[in-house]
């Protein structure tokens, strides 16, 4: 349900570990760039759905939405006001993932102001502690949102370690769509064993580099991300959201 990485070799663990669909959504890649190589990589095997995780707000206290079906560019650094206006003008499914992860996410606050809008909450990620995924739990159950779960593999060798089942067919990315916005059930697993939690403890790892270095590279560069709301692609249509 959630992956950053893709390319010949994903595709190939994923076709091996069985996965029928992969949503791909990298950190700060417009729409087009995604979809141009979720298309790409899709074939009659293996879907891969293109997706964005919006970092609403500012840098400090960003919350993220894992957005399913856009149609048209959505920027980060938005309010999540703004964004979910756009996800609902879009009709696209919204969830939560990761939540009250660190300052990057929505917590129990925020999925109560907004619940009518949000489609499912994430409740097994394979970047996340167990104390972590058994919280997210607690979570949608308090507020009686369907789960999910996703590898939220920045690394090639986590993809396939957790995934989630629906039962109903999904064979296009409208069908997707179409599921999570309904709430079709469906159950989240996870691999076992010593080695998917060596695997998970290299995803949380990365997490630390993701929140130094890279957070130092991301200030360094700020309002030159392609999706920074300020670029001229936008054409100023999200200005009176923008946090910068």
């Amino acid at each position: 349900m959630h992956v950053k990485c893709l390319d010949e070799r994903v595709v190939a663990r994923a076709k091996r570990r069985g996965i029928d669909v992969l949503v791909y959504a990298p950190h700060f890649t417009r729409l087009p760039t995604i979809r141009a190589r979720a298309d790409r990589f899709s074939d009659d095997e293996l879907l891969v759905v293109p997706a964005r995780e919006l970092f609403t707000g500012p840098w400090s206290d960003r919350k993220h939405l894992l957005a399913v079906g856009l149609s048209e560019p959505v920027p980060d650094f938005i309010t999540i006001e703004g964004a979910l206006a756009e996800c609902r003008r879009q009709e696209a499914a919204v969830l939560v993932p990761h939540p009250s992860l660190l300052n990057v996410s929505l917590g129990r606050a925020e999925i109560a102001a907004f619940r009518d809008e949000l489609h499912g909450v994430e409740t097994y990620n394979g970047k996340c502690f167990p104390y972590h995924n058994r919280r997210a739990a607690r979570i949608a159950d308090e507020f009686d949102k369907p789960e999910f779960g996703s590898s939220y593999a920045h690394l090639r060798g986590n993809v396939g370690e957790v995934w989630t089942e629906f039962d109903r067919r999904i064979d296009s990315e409208a069908g997707l769509v179409a599921a999570l916005r309904e709430g079709v059930a469906r159950q989240v697993r996870h691999r076992p064993g010593l080695r998917h939690r060596l695997r998970t403890l290299a995803e949380f790892a990365h997490l630390g580099y993701e929140n130094t270095w890279g957070k130092i590279d991301r200030l360094l560069l700020s309002g030159t991300e392609p999706t920074h709301p300020r670029q001229l692609v936008y054409e100023g249509r999200f200005d009176d959201v923008t946090v910068y």
